[in-house]
C-alpha cells in the first residue's frame, strides 16, 4: 500500500486508515463522519487528496494535442483559467473525468487516482516528442472546502480571496510556494492546493491551526459530493457511460459541438454529439426514497409493472437532508422530476420518486458575491 506526504499527519489524528486506489487514506476522524460532514457545510474541512494524479503538459502544440482526446476548448483557454473535462473512448464513453488548468504554456491536469496510470499513459503516448508530459509525482494535494474556506486561508495569503471560481493561481500560503485553484467536489466553496511533497506536511499543520478548519476524511468526501449531485468515477460514470447520458453535455463547449468551428475531433465524437442533438435513451437523475432506508448503488429501480428500467449508481444518507439521497441511470420515459419507481432492496421493493439534482444546493463562489 502506498502513502501519501501527510500518512504521518492522519495517523497522529488518529483517522481510522482505509485501503482506496492503493494507497492507504482516512475514512473518517475521531469525531466522525457526519461532525465532519457538517464541518464542511457550515465552516471549512481539510481533505488530503494526494493520491489523484497530477501531471503537466506543456510545448507550442499542446492545447491542440490535448483537445484530440478531450471534448474541451483549450486553444482559448485563458491563463489562469480551469476547466472541467473528460477522457472518451471510441464508443463514447468515459475513460475517466478530470479538471485541467492554464498556466501560462503548461497545462495541468488532476485525474482519479485508481485510474492515474492509464491516464498518464494516454498522454504519454499522445506527446511523443513533439509535446513535453511531466508526471506530478512529487507533489501532495491538499482541498480546503466550505464556506468559511476564503476567509481562513486568506489569513495565510493574502489576496487569495481574488482568486475567481475556476481559476488557477500560483501563490505563497505561510511562505510555502503552492499552485492554487478555486474549485472541489462538496458543492461548497474552496480550493483546491498543488504543494511539493515536502512541504505538504507543514502546510496541512498550518491549515489545521486556523480555527475555522477540520482534518476531514474520505466518508464525508463521499457525503458531500453526492448531496452535491456530483459523479464519482466508477460508480456513477465509467467507459460504457456518454456524457449525455450522465448530463455532463455542459463541459462541451459551442465549439466542439455540431456547427462548432472544432466538430467533433475527440474519441468517441459520433456517438456524443449525436445525443447531444438528440438525446440520449437513458439519463442520470436523482432519486429520493420515501422513507428512511438507504438505496445503495446497484439496486434496481423498476416501473409500475414491477420491470426494472434503471439501476442506482450512488446512495447514501444524506445528513444536510437528514434523509437517505440516491443517484442513478433511468430510460428516458422515466426520467421527469416526479415520476414514482420502486427500488429493490433485500429483494423487497422500496418506494422513490425522481428528482431534481442538486439535493444540496451548490454554494460556489461567484464574480458577484462581495468579499
Amino acid at each position: 500500500m502506498k502513502q501519501t506526504p501527510l500518512y504521518e499527519l492522519h495517523t497522529a489524528l488518529g483517522a481510522k486508515m482505509v485501503s482506496f486506489a492503493g494507497y492507504e487514506m482516512p475514512l473518517q476522524y475521531p469525531l466522525g463522519i457526519l461532525f465532519e460532514h457538517r464541518q464542511v457545510r457550515t465552516s471549512a474541512g481539510l481533505f488530503d487528496v494526494s493520491h489523484m494524479g497530477q501531471a503537466t503538459v506543456f510545448g507550442d502544440d499542446s492545447a491542440r494535442l490535448l483537445e484530440t482526446v478531450l471534448p474541451a476548448n483549450l486553444l482559448e483557454l485563458p491563463n489562469g483559467s480551469q476547466r472541467y473535462s473528460f477522457f472518451t473512448n471510441d464508443t463514447g464513453g468515459i475513460l475517466d473525468d478530470l479538471m485541467i488548468y492554464r498556466l501560462d504554456d503548461r497545462y495541468t491536469l488532476v485525474v482519479n487516482a485508481s485510474n492515474k496510470e492509464a491516464d498518464f499513459a494516454l498522454l504519454q503516448n499522445l506527446c511523443g516528442d513533439t509535446v513535453e508530459f511531466e508526471s506530478m509525482i512529487n507533489h501532495a494535494l491538499l482541498a480546503l472546502q466550505g464556506p468559511q474556506a476564503c476567509s481562513a486561508l486568506q489569513r495565510l495569503s493574502p489576496g487569495i480571496q481574488k482568486l475567481p471560481f475556476m481559476g488557477a493561481k500560483q501563490v505563497l500560503i505561510s511562505g510555502i510556494s503552492c499552485t492554487v485553484t478555486r474549485s472541489g467536489y462538496t458543492g461548497e466553496d474552496g480550493f483546491e492546493i498543488s504543494v511539493g511533497a515536502s512541504d505538504a506536511l507543514d502546510l496541512a499543520r498550518n491549515l489545521l491551526e486556523l480555527p475555522e478548519v477540520e482534518a476531514v476524511g474520505l466518508g464525508a468526501r463521499d457525503s458531500l459530493r453526492l448531496e452535491a449531485g456530483l459523479c464519482l468515477h466508477g460508480n456513477d460514470i465509467g467507459p460504457n457511460t456518454s456524457p449525455v447520458e450522465a448530463g455532463l453535455q455542459w463541459a462541451i463547449p459551442r465549439c466542439r459541438r455540431t456547427q462548432g468551428s472544432r466538430c467533433g475531433g475527440f474519441p468517441g465524437a459520433d456517438r456524443i454529439l449525436a445525443e447531444i442533438d438528440n438525446g440520449a435513451m437513458r439519463r442520470r437523475v436523482g432519486i429520493r426514497p420515501d422513507g428512511k432506508a438507504p438505496v445503495r448503488a446497484h439496486a434496481e429501480l423498476l416501473n409500475a409493472d414491477g420491470i426494472q428500467i434503471g439501476e442506482v449508481s450512488s446512495g447514501g444518507f444524506g445528513p444536510s437532508m437528514n434523509a437517505p439521497v440516491a443517484m442513478g441511470y433511468v430510460s428516458r420515459e422515466y426520467s421527469t422530476s416526479g415520476t414514482a419507481l420502486h427500488a429493490l432492496v433485500r429483494n423487497k421493493p422500496l418506494p422513490v420518486s425522481v428528482c431534481a439534482m442538486p439535493f444540496s444546493p451548490h454554494r460556489y463562489h461567484t464574480k458577484e458575491k462581495k468579499e
